[in-house]
């Protein structure tokens, strides 16, 4: 079960299919649908969450709390949408494109993927973009 909470920001129509998309990327990784909950908020809101339990004092897009247990995919993966849009200016992409970024992004975590070292920030791009491109194809 995928959930949708916003929170200290107004609620936005998300991208139609945006859920069974996000499942079928789960299934593509080989991996099982849990509980995830994305929670949308304010640039201020991630910023308390980062300094609190991360212990950085910066603004992010994401931050991605991971209780996967094996194949099952299950977390909380909290997104900044004012960043999300600042995002989308900065790279010169619509605001929709952006979001499904970021959403495939915490998702591609949770399946084990890192973005510490340049090869594997690559790896998730390469990733990112696959799954963008197939849900303009098929969702």
């Amino acid at each position: 079960m995928i959930e949708f909470i916003f929170e200290d920001v107004d609620q936005i129509e998300l991208p139609a299919n945006a859920e069974e998309w996000l499942e079928n990327l789960i299934i593509c990784e080989g991996k099982k649908l849990g509980p995830i909950t994305y929670i949308f908020c304010s640039d201020e809101y991630l910023l308390k969450i980062n300094q609190r339990y991360l212990s950085h004092d910066y603004y992010t897009d994401i931050i991605t709390f991971d209780y996967v247990k094996g194949k099952i995919i299950s977390g909380d993966i909290f997104v900044s949408l004012p960043r999300i849009l600042e995002n989308a200016h900065d790279h010169q992409t619509n605001f929709e494109s952006e979001l499904l970024r970021v959403l495939a992004h915490g998702v591609l975590h949770l399946c084990g993927y890192s973005d510490k070292l340049d090869h594997e920030q690559d790896l998730m791009t390469q990733k990112e973009d696959h799954y963008i491109n197939l849900f303009y194809q098929n969702f």
